[in-house]
């Protein structure tokens, strides 16, 4: 009796306990959300926000749909081989008298023209001259008078491929692609083809200015790495200098350093190493310079990190087993700067995708960058669509590196355990 009373108190507090417990680490997770809650809401609207919705305006395609809804539900059933019937473009003249009285004619013209060149002048002459709408079974006589387009089966095509909500039109025309008559993705016009080259470019000179910040970088880093206290700091200060200027100063003095009669030039011809200037500037040797003085500083700081990790024992265990510093160097020390180098090398690699000041004021035409064209349509065309996809490739192909990049490291963790 009295063993039975004795555990079933114990049961009692084991459950209080518990119960506890939980209250204390529900309390405890609590407090911590409560501490990371403003910087979880500032990422939500300053990074996750803006990526969610450049990825919807991706895909996304209302304008047609809501300017000429009775014309997109004519087309749905419309299977494209030959014109539309009559009640299609009764519907669209019912359409365009609606949207010239709501003023809404152009948004959906200007969705129609990225998609066929013209189609603005169409669709806009078709609502100044449909002054009202067309007796029964003539409004496709009456629509092709006022504008032979209306007889093409390539402009039906164009108003049912643009009829949404959602597409793929701006994702293909960011990789060069289109969709023809029949609805199969076919290859752009060369006239037209531009992304392909822009995106080559990009990563061209990406990695250009990556592999030069690594060949300047990784001696300075050694040098922050083995240097005494004293002179490392002072080391340390002039790679963090850059930081406190502006970046767009530093674009603006290189363009000062590199032009014709600027000091690099005119310090050449003093030395009579050239009669003429130089063109240094406004090509692709002034962007690489000037992205590489701004990028530096993100390969030094990885791979001083790396090598500061690791210990100078390594090295004096090698030579006292014979090996020479220089084999020393390759064999011992440079495999342990590797994750400082991928991490260096990752860094440098997807800022350098992004840039647009220093392409736009150092480059010339033909040196311009993915995100000079995510920039003009944003700001000058209005094109969120286009400029959308351009920056949804972009993003892909940067996840996919940090991806390869964290299997990469990963692999390396695994083999290096297996042999410690």
């Amino acid at each position: 009796m009295t063993a039975a009373s004795l555990t079933d108190a114990d049961v009692k507090t084991s459950v209080s306990l518990k119960r506890r417990l939980k209250r204390a680490e529900r309390a405890r997770q609590i407090k911590a959300l409560a501490l990371v809650l403003p910087l979880l809401l500032f990422l939500l609207f300053t990074f996750a926000g803006p990526i969610a919705g450049m990825l919807w305006h991706a895909v996304d395609d209302h304008e047609v749909r809501q300017v000429l809804p009775q014309t997109v539900a004519a087309l749905a059933s419309w299977d494209g081989k030959d014109l539309p019937d009559e009640k299609a473009y009764a519907a669209l003249a019912s359409d365009i008298q609606a949207a010239r009285a709501a003023g809404t004619v152009a948004i959906a013209a200007k969705r129609l023209n990225y998609a066929q060149n013209g189609f603005r002048t169409i669709l806009t002459s078709t609502a100044r001259n449909l002054k009202a709408m067309p007796e029964p079974g003539t409004a496709k006589e009456t629509l092709g008078k006022i504008n032979p387009a209306w007889r093409d089966r390539a402009t039906w095509t164009t108003i049912k491929g643009a009829s949404g909500p959602v597409t793929s039109f701006y994702l293909l025309g960011a990789l060069d692609l289109v969709r023809n008559a029949d609805g199969a993705i076919v290859a752009a016009p060369p006239d037209q083809a531009i992304y392909r080259d822009v995106f080559g470019r990009t990563f061209l000179i990406s990695l250009g200015v990556t592999v030069l910040c690594l060949v300047l970088g990784f001696p300075v880093a050694y040098l922050l790495a083995t240097l005494p206290p004293g002179r490392s700091n002072l080391l340390m200060i002039f790679v963090l200098l850059p930081f406190w200027t502006s970046l767009l100063v530093r674009t603006c003095a290189w363009i000062v350093l590199l032009q014709s009669k600027g000091v690099v030039n005119d310090s050449l011809h003093w030395l009579g190493i050239i009669d003429e200037p130089l063109r240094l500037i406004y090509n692709r040797f002034g962007v690489c310079v000037a992205m590489t003085h701004v990028l530096l500083p993100f390969m030094i700081l990885p791979l001083y990190s790396s090598m500061k990790a690791i210990s100078p024992a390594y090295m004096r265990a090698a030579a006292s087993l014979g090996a020479s510093p220089i084999t020393a160097f390759l064999r011992i020390y440079m495999p342990q700067t590797l994750p400082g180098i991928g991490a260096g090398s990752l860094l440098v690699f997807i800022l350098a995708l992004g840039y647009y000041i220093t392409p736009a004021l150092v480059g010339g035409a033909a040196d311009q960058m993915i995100s000079y064209f995510i920039a003009l349509y944003t700001t000058e065309t209005a094109n969120w669509g286009l400029a959308s996809a351009l920056g949804a490739v972009l993003l892909l192909a940067t996840v996919l590196l940090a991806l390869v990049y964290g299997k990469l490291v990963q692999g390396q963790q695994v083999t290096g355990g297996m042999k410690n």
